[in-house]
């Protein structure tokens, strides 16, 4: 089997904290690889994403948590690498960072934010990635950075997370596309409602071509897929070709098409976000969707 695989699935929080318990119980008791959770501070109805995620830390055993993804404007990059490196360090090094520069704006703004324009907001992503690996880094020297957008002035470092965090970017446009070819370590790609169906091939080949026109590896460029839909008892036949439908289908038919993307598209790691948000479709996509998909996938 390949070892270079993972499955998840993604939470979309809310005030019913018990929910989100089973939630992520059913995804840690089924062995998936990541729990992402959206994160969306300027929502009122929806817990803080970082608060939850270490609550589901605490309530599970093996999966690896993640923000999906974390909103950089309203999480300052000192800050934000103390608090990912505190739930790495209390979790025994289950926390991945992914990362949004921006997006709903209207609503960012509304908490006193400055709106960014997205050349603004890719200087201020790239800033915030050299910040945040500066400050895990275990014994470094004091960190400095002026930025256009963060700056620090001989921080030091600490605490060091306990494994080597990585950082996936949410980027959609091309030029946050390049970016993450460049210097992320991976791509936890937008749902298809933000980047249609269609659009997922161009997109991993700008990340391709940035990654080696920056000397490194495409495969150095973790790529996530993240699959909005439903496992069914009935066939749906589902497809991937275009547009932004979620995919409804049987095991079956879930576990074929994950299996055609990772074959046709560098992904290597595919999170569910079930429609309806329960814990019995993450233990139906578990139990019965990834065994076989990793089975397809590594023929």
């Amino acid at each position: 089997m390949r070892d270079d695989l993972l499955f998840g699935v993604a939470l979309t929080p809310t005030a019913d904290l018990a929910a989100g318990r089973a939630f992520a119980t059913a995804a840690d008791d089924g062995g998936l690889d990541l729990l992402g959770i959206q994160d969306a501070p300027f929502a009122p109805d929806r817990p803080d994403t970082f608060v939850l995620a270490g609550d589901l830390l605490a309530h599970t055993d093996k999966i690896s948590v993640f923000p999906d993804v974390a909103s950089l404007p309203l999480r300052p990059p000192a800050l934000l690498a103390k608090t990912a490196a505190a739930l790495d360090i209390v979790s025994g090094g289950r926390f991945e960072l992914a990362l949004g520069a921006g997006g709903y704006w209207d609503a960012i703004t509304q908490l006193g934010v400055p709106r960014r324009s997205a050349r603004e907001s890719n200087v201020a992503l790239e800033e915030a990635v050299t910040i945040l690996r500066a400050l895990w880094a275990d014994g470094g020297p004091p960190v400095r950075v002026q930025g256009e957008f963060y700056s620090v002035s001989g921080v030091h470092p600490g605490p060091a997370p306990v494994h080597p965090v990585e950082i996936w970017v949410g980027a959609q446009g091309p030029k946050s596309l390049a970016l993450t070819g460049r210097i992320a370590d991976g791509w936890a790609a937008p749902i298809a409602s933000y980047l249609p169906y269609e659009k997922w091939a161009e997109a991993n080949r700008l990340i391709d071509d940035a990654a080696v026109a920056a000397g490194r590896k495409p495969q150095a460029v973790r790529r996530i897929a993240q699959i909005v839909g439903t496992v069914t008892e009935t066939p749906g036949r589902p497809r991937l070709a275009q547009g932004a439908d979620p995919v409804r289908g049987t095991a079956a038919e879930w576990a074929e098409l994950l299996a055609k993307l990772g074959g046709e598209l560098p992904y290597t790691g595919f999170v569910f976000m079930p429609e309806d948000n329960s814990a019995a479709q993450v233990a139906a996509f578990a139990r019965d969707v990834v065994p076989e998909a990793r089975r397809l996938l590594a023929r």
